[in-house]
């Protein structure tokens, strides 16, 4: 017994783009002034020293939970 050939639903690629460029020549006149400028500069050092010391802090939280219903024989989490 022959079967014929499953077909599935097409698979529809986007379209290739061709463009097409074109140009026209336009002078646009382009003027470059030059001029000399003399800066003399200062350089102020500033210095800075970071001493440094190290200290510790140790934080506790606490949590309290409050369960509707009858306590449970130990303690568990609502």
């Amino acid at each position: 017994m022959h079967c014929p050939p499953y077909v599935t639903a097409p698979i529809v690629h986007p379209p290739q783009c061709c463009v097409q460029h074109h140009f026209q020549a336009t002078i646009v006149p382009h003027i470059h002034p030059s001029h000399t400028m003399h800066v003399y500069h200062q350089l102020y050092e500033h210095r800075h020293y970071f001493p440094h010391t190290e200290s510790a802090v140790a934080q506790a939280a606490n949590r309290h939970l409050y369960c509707p219903g009858p306590m449970p024989p130990f303690p568990v989490g609502c």
